[in-house]
């Protein structure tokens, strides 16, 4: 995949050339995130971000249905990009992320997250969002987000 690299959101993210998601970021310096997703991000229109991916095969659990695992780790991806314009920069770790199953997601399906900082202004940002599969419900998700000491 040709990327690019530039300051975008949370990190340095780098923006995909070519393929299903081109145009879209990505966070490229984390490993877990990279081998899971990849995920990717963008702004829309109204200022806020979505993140997506496609689901693949490799994401479904023995039942053939999206593992909770990949859409937890998903959320977590999320919750980042969900509060970009909040971490302006700084370094960050989830302190907590909670979710409640709402359906199944199948292989192929598109998968999105959106949601909303509803407080922030600190060290402490709280986001909520909802991923859907193909539209549909798949997780509900609230996460709490520590900033950290400014990168160099």
């Amino acid at each position: 995949m040709n990327e690019t690299k530039t300051e975008y959101g949370y990190g340095n993210a780098v923006q995909a050339s070519e393929g299903e998601f081109a145009g879209w970021y990505h966070w490229n310096h984390d490993p877990y995130e990279t081998r899971s997703g990849p995920f990717f991000m963008r702004r829309e229109d109204d200022g806020t971000y979505v993140s997506a991916f496609r689901a693949e095969q490799r994401h479904m659990n023995g039942a053939g249905f999206m593992h909770g695992g990949c859409l937890l780790t998903f959320a977590d991806f999320a919750l980042f990009a969900i509060a970009t314009d909040e971490l302006n920069g700084d370094n960050a770790v989830t302190m907590n992320l909670s979710g409640d199953f709402l359906g199944a997601a199948r292989a192929g399906a598109l998968m999105e997250a959106r949601g909303e900082v509803t407080r922030g202004g600190g060290k402490t940002i709280f986001v909520r969002g909802l991923i859907t599969g193909d539209g549909e419900p798949a997780l509900s998700f609230t996460g709490i987000i520590r900033k950290l000491a400014r990168r160099d």
